[in-house]
């Protein structure tokens, strides 16, 4: 996906939504946090596609003096990681168009590399590719963890992934806001793609099967799912010591 095909508009509902339409995001986050802070060294950290910086601030938070290279597409969006992270003296932040490999190239071998929500922007070849430039940037005995969505492999995967999905907005909704309105924009915004026949151009999800064969074809070893719910999933491959 080029920097052109998400506006300032698209992040923008994004940052309204995610909060009710993200499954379980705090679990996300205190997984990742968790898998970065047991690789070992003290390479910096890197987050592709930081959105509203609520990982990278977490990172910061559980891992004082790191520094975390915070990545997006979306100016709006640097700008909201930067104005919440603990230590601004430790982020570098970078405007990028994740398809592209330029930003791959770091000085020295990073700790860990992490991703929520923007893979599923490159098709198949692209998320090969980029799997195989992060085990090169990273240390040996360094930790990728990818949260994203997934294709569903069958048409009734489908349909349970969207109901789920439903569900879990729904309550995330009651929870936060007491009362469904944070679901009604959800739903209104079309958030919920395995709803569609047709989805979104800008949205190549792929099956959790090749995402775990393009990882290890990229060298990753001792692979996990640490988290699946509604068509999403948390996965982690570590790079050989």
């Amino acid at each position: 996906m080029s920097v052109e095909d998400w506006t300032e508009r698209e992040s923008a509902i994004y940052r309204a939504l995610s909060e009710v339409a993200v499954p379980e995001r705090e679990r996300q986050i205190a997984v990742m946090v968790d898998l970065v802070s047991t690789a070992p060294g003290d390479g910096d950290v890197l987050e592709i596609c930081c959105g509203e910086g609520l990982l990278t601030a977490a990172i910061q938070q559980a891992l004082p003096g790191i520094t975390v290279h915070a990545y997006d597409g979306s100016a709006s969006m640097l700008e909201a990681t930067r104005d919440r992270a603990p230590a601004p003296g430790h982020l570098v932040t970078r405007e990028i168009d994740i398809a592209d490999r330029s930003w791959r190239r770091f000085d020295q071998p990073l700790r860990a590399v992490v991703s929520s929500l923007a893979v599923h922007h490159l098709d198949g070849p692209e998320k090969r590719v980029l799997f195989a430039d992060i085990h090169g940037a990273l240390a040996p005995g360094g930790v990728f963890a990818l949260a994203d969505v997934i294709q569903p492999a069958t048409r009734t995967g489908q349909a349970i992934a969207a109901g789920m999905w439903d569900q879990e907005a729904k309550r995330r909704s009651a929870e936060i806001g007491g009362a469904a309105d944070g679901f009604a924009a959800f739903r209104d915004a079309g958030w919920n793609h395995f709803h569609a026949e047709e989805p979104d151009p800008v949205d190549k999800p792929s099956r959790l099967t090749e995402h775990v064969d393009w990882l290890r074809e990229a060298g990753f070893v001792d692979l996990d799912l640490h988290w699946m719910l509604a068509g999403q999933m948390l996965l982690s491959g570590w790079k050989a010591g």
